[in-house]
């Protein structure tokens, strides 16, 4: 079967003239058996490694750069093929980098660094970004306070497994219900986003993962139907809306407006796997 290995990862941060490079780690991609819709599971390690079965490029993109699986205003000239085509991926640090014992916000920010240079260096991306002020909801906690249980795993045990029972991921089901074991508030605003008619901006000041389980709610914003299908929306009708979800939880949306970065592709290669 054939597969690329990349070189050692340096990964240019966008937002700055600056390059910060991340250790050497051995790379192996191939493009996965059926380049089908279905699930994709991806998984980050405490360890640091990496392991990506049937995931489309959007999807990384979407985790290195905090934007929408969905189309999005937020992201621009992205081919078709990094929404459709799928790759198996494995990488492994030189040295175990030791997530589980770092602080979630700190987890993230080393795993989009580790994202973006897989990007850059096994799939040549280069982005343009700017930054607008622009209409948001911000996710806050209602008057009465949160309603939330604490997850039944920590930090420490799951940096990010996106298959249906693990951490920082929501289970698909009709109408996106908000079902997560381990899920923080990042997280949720994140995932909002994809159905949400505006960016989604987590400004709870809540912190830890929780496990939360709804009923599907409305889409605001409902994506393409799916090819050879004609899709209406009409059976989304019969579901509360999401404020009232929200609620449930003690949280809410407001409109608002903020500084949100907006990305476009200059360059991205699928990867030479002859």
């Amino acid at each position: 079967m054939s597969f690329v290995r990349c070189a050692p990862v340096f990964i240019l941060c966008i937002t700055a003239p600056i390059a910060w490079t991340q250790a050497s780690v051995k790379v192996d991609i191939k493009p996965s058996a059926s380049d089908r819709p279905g699930p994709s599971r991806l998984q980050i390690l405490p360890s640091g490694e990496l392991i990506g079965r049937a995931v489309p490029i959007v999807e990384l993109i979407n985790l290195a750069y905090g934007v929408p699986d969905n189309p999005t205003p937020r992201l621009s000239s992205l081919p078709d093929w990094a929404d459709h085509k799928r790759f198996d991926i494995e990488a492994k640090p030189s040295a175990s980098l030791n997530l589980g014992g770092e602080e979630i916000p700190a987890q993230k920010r080393t795993m989009q660094k580790l994202i973006q240079g897989l990007l850059a260096d096994c799939f040549d991306l280069a982005l343009s970004v700017r930054t607008e002020r622009i209409p948001v909801y911000v996710l806050s906690v209602a008057a009465r306070g949160p309603k939330l249980e604490s997850a039944a795993i920590t930090s420490r045990e799951c940096v990010l497994d996106t298959s249906p029972e693990g951490c920082h991921s929501f289970s698909p089901g009709f109408g996106h219900p908000l079902n997560g074991r381990a899920v923080d508030m990042s997280d949720l605003a994140h995932y909002l986003e994809n159905w949400t008619d505006l960016p989604v901006v987590n400004r709870t000041g809540l912190r830890g993962l929780f496990n939360m389980h709804s009923q599907g709610w409305r889409p605001m914003k409902l994506p393409p139907p799916p090819p050879g299908t004609t899709g209406t929306g009409e059976e989304f009708l019969s579901l509360p809306d999401l404020p009232a979800v929200l609620a449930k939880f003690g949280l809410q949306l407001l409109r608002g407006q903020e500084s949100q970065p907006v990305y476009t592709v200059e360059r991205i290669h699928q990867p030479n796997t002859n």
